[in-house]
Parts: C-alpha cells; structure tokens; sequence
C-alpha cells in the first residue's frame, strides 16, 4: 500500500518546480542506509565464504574416512583367507571382521541330511489311505531313534482320496523344515522325504490311518523297521581346526575361527589342508600412496583458507585445530596395545611430514615394516577401535561436532547462525529505507504543490498588470 501511495503521490511531482523530487528521495533514502548496508553485505558474503570453505575441507576429509574404511572392510586390504586345497572347503572372512595367522583343517565328515523312501505304488495318481502323518524329530539311524527335545512334532492330515502327489504336496506346504517329492524307479512310485542337514534333525514317520480308508501305514516308518528304505542317514560333520576334533550340524560353519568362515565340501582324513590370511605388501603401498594425496589435499585447502592475509578461515579455530591434528597425525600412536617392536605410528610406515605441512610417502621404510613385521603392519589396517582407519575416522567425526566451538562443525553453525541475522538485519534496513523514501516523496509533493499554488499565484497577478498596464497606454 506503501509502494503504490507513494507511486501515486511520485507521479504528481514536478508538476509545480520542475525538480525530480522522487529521483532525490531516493539517493537520500539510500545515503542514510548505505553504509550500513554496505558493511553487512560484506559481512554476509563473507560468512558465505568461511560456510563454503570450511564445509568443502569438512567433506573431504569425510569422504576420505569413509573410502578408506569401504577398503579396509571389503576392499583390498582387508586380509582374505586362502585353503591349499579348495577341493575341501570355501573359505572367506564374515563382513566387517578380519583373521590373520594360519590353520590346519581336515574334514573326516561331511554333515548329511536323511532321506527316507517310502513302500512302492503303482504311480504317482495311486491312492494312500486317510489319516495323519506324524513326522517326529532327532537322532536317526538304522535301527535307533533319540528324540530331539528342541523340535517339536508334526502332524499333518491326509483326507480321503488323496494321492502319493497329494501327499508330497501336503508336506512341502507344511513348511516344517522336510520336503517331499514322488521318485518314479524301476520298483514303481516311491514318496521320498528329506530333512536338514544334521545328525539331530533324522526322523522317523508314523501314521494313524482312517479305518474306513486304509493304506496310509505304507508311508510309516520306524528305525529298525525296513533298513533298505533308509536312503541316507543325517550325520554332522566331522573335522579338525588345527588339529581340535569339531562337529557341526552343516557344512556351513560362520565364524569356525576368528574372521574365518568354513563351507565343507569334501573329506581329506589324514592330509590335512592349510589356511592362511594373506595381506598384499602391493596393495598397503598402494593405499599409503593414496592417502598422502588425500592428505596433501586437505592440507593444501586448509594452509589457504587460514592463509594470515588472504584467507577467509586465517583466525578461524576449528581450522586451526585441524591443521594442528594433520601436523601432529603421523607422529601419533595408534596402535598403543601394539606388542613391544610392532609399528604404532604411520611414520613407522613412511608417512613423511614437510616443513609445510604436506606430506609424502617413504615407500622404503614400509617395505622395512612389512618385512620386519608383517602382522604387525597388517593389524593397522584392520576395522577396530585402534588403527589407521579408526584414527581417521576419528579425526573426521571430531571435525564434524557442531556442538564443539573448536571443530570446523562448530565453526559452520556458527558461521550460518551469524548468516541468518545478517540477514534479517538487511531486511530490517530495507524496509526502514524504503520507509523514509515514502515520508521523503510525501513532504516533497506537499512541498511540490506549494511550489505551484505560488507559481500560479504570481502568474495571475502577472497577467492582471498586463492589463492594467495595456489599458492606461
């Protein structure tokens, strides 16, 4: 409503003096805020800047943290297990732990699952009889059964009319850990049911029939009963990790030795195989070249942002503080449980720091590391609480608290907290400017049409003593 009064009240300007006076009330609006104005302009795109700068430094060195950690868990350096001979078993490390040292194994036997034939029919259409399997769980074999407390039984119903294909479908609905399928041999249809991997999942089959609809017995069966129909006995596996007997119920065995998964696929009684975690000395280098060009980086960011002179960030604290950390990080132990002669900090694997503050790699003194202690280095790159990663990682999450005045996080909050005042005292001045601009044109046009009430005043009596004077001549 302002604007357009003051519009309104412009337009009229002028008319009586001749002078722009809506031009005047704007440069005199505008002089009595421009100083004003003027310096927190600068302020805030300044502050822009420092956001900008530390935020850039910030990510960096997050990114670093982060890709750096992605190597050492699954990349590269992370150490992997290898088997002389893979014919007896996979080997690979669960995600985010590592293994070192070496280990014996051999597999005497392999955990098996039962399976269990059925009496002969004429097809897989034939009729069994009604009535309720029950399919109870445990120790299995030939001629024993030993209940496993920790499975429960199953029943499961078979109505009037239903077929072997009824019935092998009944039991894989069922979902309780058995499957089902009619083998048509040379002897007619046969249901075959398998269970689990493991010497305590065997099981046996009993079955309640309809008298009215018999037949369903010939699906039954109990250890001692029919030896032949006992397809494949359930056993555990059987093996030796450094020459300790172990069993497991599967082949699948997570976790067999720190870092170490098993996956068994056959047995080697008497020639044991080797496991050993290998690290590459190729990839370590490679990895401590990288990390002096993400070093040097963030370093070369930080030495120009607190430049004394022309740096935005020059008495900025969480800068300094981080360029303190990158000077001091070489030197510093990381590894403080480290055993007495192991390396505890990168310098000992050639991270080398220059009197500016850049750094560079001594490929020599890690090839010293490694051969003079090759656990030792290789325990540095592990995902634990000490470490490279960890020190990093550490240096990157300190350096992004914004709830600590001294970290460049710190800095950000207060550099934007400072921005958003900024710019709410800019628009306090604008509309204080444009404010006085509207008072400026109102008296002006008051003034204005003074101006030309007087003028139009002395041109009246000007023509009124043209008349007077043309009528005395």
């Amino acid at each position: 409503m302002a604007v357009s009064s003051a519009s309104s009240i412009a337009s009229s300007l002028g008319i009586g003096s001749g002078v722009d006076m809506t031009g005047i009330a704007n440069q005199l609006a505008e002089a009595q805020f421009a100083p004003r104005t003027q310096r927190l302009t600068e302020r805030s795109e300044k502050l822009e800047r420092q956001i900008s700068l530390a935020g850039s430094i910030r990510s960096a060195l997050s990114q670093f943290a982060t890709a750096l950690g992605e190597r050492v868990r699954t990349g590269d350096l992370a150490p992997q297990p290898s088997i002389s001979n893979a014919a007896i078993a996979g080997v690979s490390s669960p995600a985010g732990s590592t293994g070192s040292g070496a280990f014996t194994l051999e597999v005497t036997q392999l955990a098996t699952a039962q399976a269990l034939a059925s009496n002969s029919f004429a097809s897989p259409s034939a009729t069994v009889g009604a009535g309720t399997l029950t399919i109870r769980f445990g120790a299995t074999s030939a001629t024993s059964h030993s209940p496993n407390p920790s499975r429960a039984d199953v029943s499961i119903a078979i109505a009037a009319g239903a077929t072997l294909a009824d019935v092998a479908r009944a039991i894989n609905g069922n979902r309780a850990g058995v499957t089902a399928y009619v083998a048509e041999t040379a002897a007619g249809a046969q249901l075959v049911v398998k269970g689990p991997e493991g010497h305590a999942n065997g099981f046996v089959i009993e079955a309640v029939e309809d008298p009215t609809s018999p037949g369903l017995a010939g699906l039954a069966w109990t250890a001692g009963s029919d030896p032949a129909r006992l397809l494949n006995p359930s056993r555990d596996a059987e093996f030796k990790l450094d020459g300790l007997p172990r069993t497991s119920p599967t082949n699948t065995i997570p976790n067999a030795a720190p870092g170490l998964n098993l996956d068994l696929k056959a047995t080697n009684a008497g020639t044991p195989a080797t496991i050993s975690f290998s690290k590459s000395s190729a990839a370590l280098a490679t990895v401590m070249q990288d990390m002096v060009g993400a070093l040097n980086e963030i370093a070369g960011q930080l030495r120009t942002a607190t430049n004394p002179i022309t740096g935005d960030l020059a008495r900025d604290p969480g800068a300094r503080n981080l360029a303190r950390a990158l000077a001091e990080f070489g030197s510093k132990i990381i590894m403080p449980n480290a055993r007495e002669g192991s390396p505890r900090t990168l310098t000992e694997l050639g991270l080398a720091t220059e009197r500016d503050g850049s750094f560079r790699f001594d490929s020599a003194r890690l090839t010293e590391a490694m051969a003079r202690d090759p656990e030792g280095v290789a325990a540095m790159f592990t995902n634990g609480i000490n470490g490279v990663f960890a020190e990093v990682d550490r240096l990157s999450r300190t350096s992004a608290s914004s709830g600590d005045p001294g970290t460049l996080g710190g800095s950000i909050a207060r550099y934007q907290a400072l921005s958003s005042k900024i710019s709410l005292d800019l628009a306090e001045l604008a509309e204080k400017q444009e404010t006085l601009r509207f008072s400026m044109v109102t008296r002006f046009a008051k003034a204005d049409s003074q101006v030309a009430a007087s003028k139009s005043t002395l041109s009246f009596l000007q023509s009124q003593i043209d008349v007077w004077n043309a009528q005395r001549d």
